[in-house]
């Protein structure tokens, strides 16, 4: 579009390189850490480091994707640099810090994180968010419908190939060969019910005894999937490749028959849709999801994919055994999924929307920008 983008990663991004990168063509600043470690510490060295990099580089937006520790500094130096400040939200800081452990629901600290949140939201002069589920909580915190913009996760397509064949010497590699293949791609956080996906297979395999289970990634969940999986008997049929590099995944995507995503029921994935589905569109793979609300966002049962009951092994078990029952059907659908890529989850598409996006936030400032 023309535009020329500055990034500006936080003390959480770690320290001890150089204070400017460019990486794939772009130019990162970074935020040396400091003393304390604490948030306010974090915020605090954000603020500074952003100041710096304003004065140096003079941008005419700043834009902060969540949580809300990165965008309650752009406020204070917004403010201060009467530049408006956007505000894309990915997911609440309350939400993750749910499923990562740290708080709970309905506690003290989830309460104050939800009061920030709702706070830097009232105050910023534009949001955007990624789907429908989380403008429906926005625009219930009080935030005028004017000032809240979807621009949904999206794609490029021509990263991904349609429909392409599995890699015979990577199949022999990882002992697949004349296997049927469910598997799953992405990060192991617990929200992603990857446990449910492992006894799903487990009670499949006497009807499929030639059934396996690709894990393609890792995280915080994977000793505790290994540990399942070795306590289920399940070593051979369940195969994890750990993580893979992004250019690669797609080699792992051509060999699974059906790729699973089955997300459990709570209020992140009722609110927030996942990339990982609409990459595995993009290629023609079978999918089946949970009816978590982010999955029905993006998931049309039967068109574009399949749907199974959140939190129930039986019905993720009988939904695979129905999608392999149906494997004559799987061009069409495979061929509509890609179809509602392409027509409306394409990158181009959803960065093109940030046109109005900053047009409204520079016109508060009384800036009529020409683009």
């Amino acid at each position: 579009m023309g535009w020329q983008t500055i990034q500006l990663t936080t003390p959480k991004h770690g320290s001890g390189g150089p204070l400017e990168e460019r990486v794939d063509g772009w130019d990162f600043h970074r935020t040396p850490g400091g003393k304390g470690s604490g948030l306010l510490s974090q915020m605090r060295l954000t603020a500074t480091r952003l100041m710096q990099v304003i004065a140096a580089t003079r941008p005419d937006v700043i834009h902060a994707h969540s949580p809300v520790l990165n965008v309650l500094p752009s406020l204070w130096v917004g403010r201060r640099s009467n530049l408006p400040v956007v505000y894309e939200v990915r997911a609440f800081w309350e939400d993750a810090a749910v499923d990562h452990g740290t708080t709970v629901e309905g506690s003290l600290r989830y309460r104050a994180s939800r009061l920030l949140e709702s706070l830097a939201l009232g105050r910023v002069d534009q949001v955007t968010t990624i789907c429908e589920g989380l403008r429906r909580d926005i625009a219930a915190r009080g935030i005028p419908a004017e000032r809240i913009t979807v621009i949904p996760n999206a794609v490029d397509v021509g990263l991904f190939r349609f429909g392409g064949e599995p890699d015979a010497d990577l199949r022999r590699s990882l002992g697949l060969e004349g296997a049927t293949v469910i598997g799953f791609a992405g990060s192991f956080y617990g929200y992603e019910g990857l446990s449910l996906l492992i006894e799903a297979a487990r009670q499949m395999l006497p009807r499929y005894p030639w059934l396996r289970v690709l894990l393609v990634g890792g995280g915080a969940q994977e000793a505790q999937l290994r540990a399942q999986t070795a306590a289920a008997g399940l070593d051979r049929q369940v195969i994890f490749t750990g993580r893979v590099p992004h250019s690669e995944v797609q080699r792992y995507y051509e060999l699974i028959d059906v790729l699973v995503y089955p997300r459990l029921p709570i209020r992140l994935t009722e609110l927030v849709t996942p990339l990982k589905p609409l990459e595995a569109m993009a290629q023609g793979r079978m999918l089946v999801a949970s009816d978590v609300g982010g999955h029905r966002e993006l998931i049309r049962h039967g068109e574009t994919g399949f749907l199974f009951r959140a939190g129930d092994v039986s019905a993720l078990a009988a939904a695979i055994d129905d999608v392999l029952a149906k494997r004559e059907s799987w061009p069409q659908i495979c061929l509509q999924a890609r179809r509602f890529v392409e027509r409306e989850r394409t990158w181009a598409g959803s960065a093109a929307q940030y046109r109005k996006v900053y047009r409204q936030a520079l016109a508060s400032y009384g800036r009529n920008p020409d683009f």
